[in-house]
């Protein structure tokens, strides 16, 4: 299911914020998102008139899990075993026929990224960013990759990107002499987004992981040999040198500014684009971004707490910036299993820095019913579990950052899964159990209409 798609669907379901008033991309679009984001969480905006540009503006597409049980056909709470799935089983997308792109509908031979509504968000930016662009390179060894990076507007043919340091852009670029061909895309299916958000092994393309999900016809790019997802909006075509320009400073997942650093710059080569196009603009450390962040690596920590227990679900929270902070639900079958499912998560997602692990009878998805669990059942004598100077995330402000090392902070487990004081169990289980209500209907309780 393209964008577009989607877009009309999430409509009819009433999950979309239209504003036909002219809006700047220069602070305050961003600003307008944010605020209705704070009003109704997880809702679609669309800016239907963007000052300087032709293209529409859409936010938040990403911003709630059901909208891509939307476009996935599955309730969201099945979503982390639909991912588990699809990077289980990749599968080769069809190429399309020459021509037959809907995102080569438009060809720029004279292409002009100041065109595109980039959005300033704040003004302590460096400039203009794209956030939702994904580039799609080949690197040397391990064959194709894709993966989400910021994009400063330096210029109509210029732009400098984030790479982290030994991943796989960074690492296809410091193996080419010259420059290495890209293809950035703005505006992908939701499933596209969250294929690009996994970190599959190496070897493993990202597209086949996309295909899996939902049906990913790809089209070749006009200035490489490069495949691209054909249903994109937009396709910046360039190639990344060797040249480096200040990128930064720009606030990050955890809605604190990043460094500046000395990043590789963009030569655009070629723009091509469906009519009218929509450009989706990913608010920084917000919602969507959370949850692009989060998500997909709830099911590279499922499969991991499996090997060593039965893991139920995993939900990495909102409130940790959707990559700090995780809850691993399992079935407990053994006195050990609360540590192994901690040490488990912590190798199932590196950046993770603290765990907290229910019993099954615990909503994972509720932070009240979580931190009931840890009022009835931890016992930090006995269920608490430090991991001191691990490697950790550059984006954590409090880790210890040193330059061109990986950064390190301490890790923290909470078993908070019924304490077993005997082999096959809890001596007295009942005494753990909540006590509800049963269920009533009160309808005959209530007026009549």
């Amino acid at each position: 299911m393209d964008q577009r798609t989607f877009l009309e669907l999430a409509t009819a379901q009433g999950q979309v914020i239209t504003i036909d008033r002219p809006v700047d991309p220069r602070l305050e679009l961003a600003a307008v998102s944010g605020a209705l984001e704070d009003e109704a969480p997880g809702r679609i905006v669309r800016f239907r008139q963007v000052i300087g540009s032709d293209y529409e503006v859409v936010t938040g597409l990403a911003a709630d899990r059901r909208h891509f049980g939307l476009a996935l056909a599955c309730p969201p709470g099945d979503l982390i075993f639909r991912l588990a799935a699809a990077l289980a089983n990749p599968q080769p997308p069809p190429v399309l026929p020459a021509g037959e792109a809907p995102c080569q509908e438009i060809i720029e031979a004279d292409p002009n990224l100041e065109t595109i509504p980039f959005l300033t968000h704040w003004a302590s930016d460096a400039g203009p960013y794209a956030t939702a662009a994904v580039l799609f390179t080949r690197d040397p060894d391990t064959g194709a990759n894709a993966s989400f990076h910021r994009m400063l507007r330096l210029g109509p043919r210029q732009a400098a990107l984030r790479l982290v340091e030994r991943r796989g852009t960074d690492s296809a670029l410091r193996k080419t002499p010259g420059d290495l061909p890209v293809a950035i895309c703005i505006g992908l299916p939701l499933h596209v987004l969250l294929a690009a958000s996994l970190a599959p092994p190496p070897g493993v393309d990202e597209l086949t992981i996309a295909q899996a999900l939902a049906p990913t016809p790809l089209t070749r790019c006009l200035t490489s040999d490069l495949l691209a997802p054909a249903a994109a909006e937009v396709v910046i075509e360039g190639r990344l040198t060797h040249r480096l320009a200040a990128e930064g400073p720009f606030v990050d997942l955890t809605q604190t500014l990043d460094l500046v650093r000395q990043q590789p710059l963009l030569t655009v080569d070629c723009i091509t684009h469906r009519r009218r196009p929509f450009y989706h603009a990913l608010l920084p450390g917000r919602l969507e971004h959370k949850l692009l962040m989060g998500m997909p690596r709830e099911p590279t920590i499922f499969s991991e707490v499996n090997r060593v227990c039965r893991c139920l679900n995993v939900n990495i929270t909102p409130g940790g910036a959707s990559w700090l902070h995780a809850v691993v639900q399992i079935d407990k079958q053994a006195p050990g299993d609360g540590l192994r499912a901690i040490e488990a998560a912590f190798r199932g997602h590196g950046s993770l820095k603290h765990v907290v692990v229910v019993d099954r009878d615990v909503d994972l998805f509720n932070p009240a019913d979580v931190e009931w669990a840890i009022a009835t059942r931890f016992q930090a004598g006995r269920g608490l579990h430090l991991f001191s100077g691990q490697p950790s995330s550059s984006l954590d402000p409090s880790a210890l950052h040193v330059p061109g090392q990986k950064s390190r902070s301490d890790k923290l487990g909470i078993d908070a899964t019924v304490f077993w004081d005997t082999p096959a169990g809890p001596s007295d289980p009942a005494a753990y159990q909540k006590v509800t209500f049963p269920p009533i209907d009160l309808s005959r309780y209530r007026p009549p209409q």
